[in-house]
């Protein structure tokens, strides 16, 4: 059965990491998995990006405007 060893440590330069455990026994061969984690993206309101994708409106003005222009081309 694997037995697994988490271990935190900080990259030195030159990307260097040190992990040390007495229970890895001398001679054993290991399999070494490094998880780098990644900084958190800044939260936004989800109001801060209306407006900001293709197509999209601005303002609840401008997608009136524009639904009213398409009513417009309709033929009855």
């Amino acid at each position: 059965m694997n037995q697994a060893i988490r271990k935190r440590t900080v990259v030195k330069p030159g990307g260097v990491i040190n992990i040390q455990s007495l229970e890895l026994p001398v001679g054993t061969e290991v399999d070494v998995i490094v998880i780098v984690e990644t900084a958190a993206k800044k939260k936004q309101p989800l109001r801060s990006i209306i407006g900001s994708g293709k197509g999209c409106f601005a303002t609840p003005q401008e997608a009136d405007d524009f639904i009213s222009r398409e009513r417009d081309t309709w033929s009855l």
